[in-house]
């Protein structure tokens, strides 16, 4: 019979490999909860923000979607806004900054809907989705090395482009699909 273990994983022994300006790579000796002694090597990340941003001033809820080139994907891809969060910004900070710089856009209201990890295997990074609502247009401010498109995409669509593939970024996916289902259980106009 095996017992439930909980607690938190013993560094025996760090060493950083590398360090870059947004992440930097751990070679770890731990000592895990469940007894296992061994070595783990992790991206350390400061953690990212993602703003599902909807117009709900139609009959049918609108997604602001951003295209742009990914050079890891070695292609151009559909996504939320999103970016990494600035040194001792919060993560709502993070996302109101990212939504302005990426699209040009505030919002009037927000709320966290939910965070997860990126890819708990090998990289400690966690991403915060954030629900904007009562957009507002204006200029965007894109860094330096940014081109970015952005365009407002009917639910239906995006949805579609999750299960055609056109979609493929997970933090889309997971945006989209939980507006599809939050869009099914409101409760129907009178």
């Amino acid at each position: 019979m095996s017992r439930k273990k909980t607690g938190k994983a013993r560094v025996l022994k760090s060493k950083t490999v590398f360090r870059g300006p947004v992440f930097r790579v751990m070679s770890d000796f731990v000592e895990e909860p469940t007894g296992v002694c061994t070595r783990r090597d992790v991206v350390r990340h400061p953690g990212s923000v993602v703003v599902l941003a909807v117009d709900e001033s139609g009959r049918t809820p609108h997604i602001l979607l951003e295209r742009q080139f990914r050079y890891c994907a070695n292609r151009f891809l559909w996504e939320l806004p999103a970016g990494t969060r600035d040194p001792g910004e919060t993560e709502l900070a993070g996302a109101r900054r990212e939504l302005l710089e990426e699209t040009g856009y505030k919002a009037i209201t927000w709320k966290r809907i939910f965070k997860f990890y990126v890819s708990p295997g090998f990289v400690d990074e966690t991403m915060a989705i954030f629900l904007a609502q009562g957009l507002i247009a204006g200029p965007a401010q894109p860094e330096e090395d940014e081109r970015i498109e952005c365009r407002m995409v009917p639910l239906p669509e995006a949805m579609k482009m999750v299960t055609r593939g056109t979609i493929c970024d997970a933090k889309t996916i997971a945006g989209v699909l939980w507006l599809a289902s939050s869009a099914r259980l409101a409760p129907e106009p009178r």
